[in-house]
């Protein structure tokens, strides 16, 4: 791939995980922004993001058909089960179960770790011929230390919160992972197979998560609105899979320190709160390390005869 033409790549994979984040940043904060709008149509977490990722398998399935894409192979299709249970399944199930002695502030920090476990993990999981960034730890560390500052966590004080605090980290390790398996696939297939790899993943990430919602008593006062807004959701997915084509999964991870910055922001700008000194310096070290995990470029794979880059 040409320079220039890599650069545009690399603008567009911005522009477009930017937008992922910039929409789940809304949807943190929407009833805080509209306290009084309410909708009679409310789900329970788990239903909720079972529906809207089986509403996603079925227009990506018709899509890929219309389209005549390729069906995955019968190894790809076990890697979309994988995605869709590592990167939704896990993920929704351990944090719906640690919500009793888990914060959302402790939630937030904890998922910052995904960065961190990408760059362990896509060596091995991730593309072919993928290597460690040049920055190492030290990016991931420092969004760490940046979160920590910006966030509040709650140190577990009994076994049970123990074991929660633990889950949530087990979630972020899990997204990391799913997050490198997805890149290695998607990235060197067709846009057809890679829309019908995606209506697999969330097809069966729908399916376990449907039938979690019906076995399990969710508490009360955790149902989600569902309305016209939640079509944005089907955009951020499309988004999620789009961006697995262009950009490695420790860039892909930077959308666990992006969207809580900028729900910070919007929330400066809409709602006014009191940020001390200390929260400015962590919002600005998750900023430099965000953009470092993103504008980095990974090292190049050594190829017999050519030279390629991959952003």
């Amino acid at each position: 791939m040409q320079p220039r033409e890599n650069s545009k790549v690399r603008a567009r994979s911005v522009g477009g995980l930017l937008a992922l984040c910039l929409i789940w940043a809304w949807a943190s904060l929407r009833s805080d922004l509209l306290p009084g709008y309410s909708t009679a149509f409310r789900l329970l977490p788990l239903a909720a993001e079972a529906s809207l990722l089986g509403l996603f398998a079925i227009l990506a399935a018709l899509v890929a058909l219309i389209g005549s894409a390729w069906w995955p192979k019968s190894n790809e299709l076990g890697s979309a089960a994988l995605v869709g249970l590592g990167l939704f399944v896990v993920p929704a199930l351990l944090t719906e179960w640690s919500r009793e002695w888990v914060d959302a502030s402790t939630r937030v920090a904890l998922f910052s770790l995904t960065p961190l476990f990408a760059v362990v993990f896509e060596p091995y999981l991730g593309r072919e011929n993928a290597s460690a960034p040049h920055h190492g730890f030290a990016a991931p560390l420092l969004a760490l230390v940046g979160t920590l500052l910006v966030f509040s966590i709650d140190i577990p004080h009994s076994a049970a919160s123990g074991l929660a605090f633990l889950g949530v980290i087990v979630a972020a390790a899990s997204v990391a992972a799913a997050n490198c398996i997805g890149v290695r696939v998607v990235s060197r297939a067709s846009p057809g197979l890679s829309l019908a790899f995606a209506a697999i993943a969330t097809a069966c990430a729908a399916l376990v998560l449907g039938l979690a919602a019906a076995v399990f008593r969710a508490q009360p006062g955790t149902t989600i609105p569902v309305d016209a807004w939640s079509a944005l959701e089907l955009v951020a997915l499309t988004l999620l899979f789009w961006l697995m084509r262009t950009m490695s999964a420790v860039q892909m991870t930077t959308r666990f320190l992006i969207a809580p910055l900028l729900a910070i922001l919007i929330a400066v700008a809409f709602l006014h709160p009191a940020v001390g000194a200390r929260g400015w310096t962590g919002m600005l070290l998750i900023a430099i390390a965000s953009g470092w995990l993103l504008l980095a470029h990974e090292d190049e794979p050594e190829r017999t005869g050519s030279s390629v880059v991959i952003s």
